[in-house]
């Protein structure tokens, strides 16, 4: 719930105004979306601003149409009260360069090639080649100088990288 204080002056006296507006609950918000998700679907995120503006991402191992994002927003619109709650609803899937929240987008993605950030700073981009629930691997190549050749060599290395140290990751999108 949101308190908002006004002091409107009536005179040389100030009287305080206390207006209360309810807040929609997130909690309550991911609940309704997981109720309408079957097992290849899954929630990336729920955003509430202090508008009460309701921005839910969705996602499926199969691609999310825009018929279920209708389905999943008119049974969250249909739970909620709007005699109470005052509140603008948007259902979505995550944008293709949006960075990965959960962990069922990693494994989504795996054989794609994915741009990995640390939390140290350093950047990878290579091809995701596993997702398990404690960490990514992820396969890099790069022509190198290495010591007896001529010419720069193909260095492919593959990066375990804990969930905990990744800053962010996304798809990097190629149009070949």
């Amino acid at each position: 719930m949101r308190r908002f204080f006004r002091k409107p002056e009536v005179g040389n006296q100030r009287f305080p105004i206390l207006l209360l507006t309810n807040m929609v609950n997130k909690a309550k918000i991911e609940e309704l979306v997981k109720e309408k998700l079957d097992e290849k679907a899954f929630l990336v995120d729920v955003q509430v601003s202090a508008s009460n503006v309701i921005k839910v991402f969705v996602d499926s191992f199969d691609g999310f149409t825009i018929d279920r994002c209708v389905e999943i927003s008119r049974h969250v619109e249909h739970s909620l009260d709007r005699e109470s709650d005052d509140f603008e609803l948007q259902v979505s899937s995550p944008g293709l360069t949006e960075n990965f929240k959960v962990k069922e987008q990693y494994l989504k993605n795996v054989s794609r090639e994915v741009e990995v950030i640390t939390s140290e700073g350093a950047k990878h981009t290579g091809l995701l080649k596993e997702a398990n629930s404690d960490f990514i691997l992820l396969e890099t190549s790069a022509r190198e100088k290495v010591e007896g050749h001529k010419k720069k060599q193909l260095i492919v290395r593959k990066h375990q990288i804990e969930y905990s140290d990744i800053k962010s990751a996304k798809v990097v999108v190629s149009f070949k």
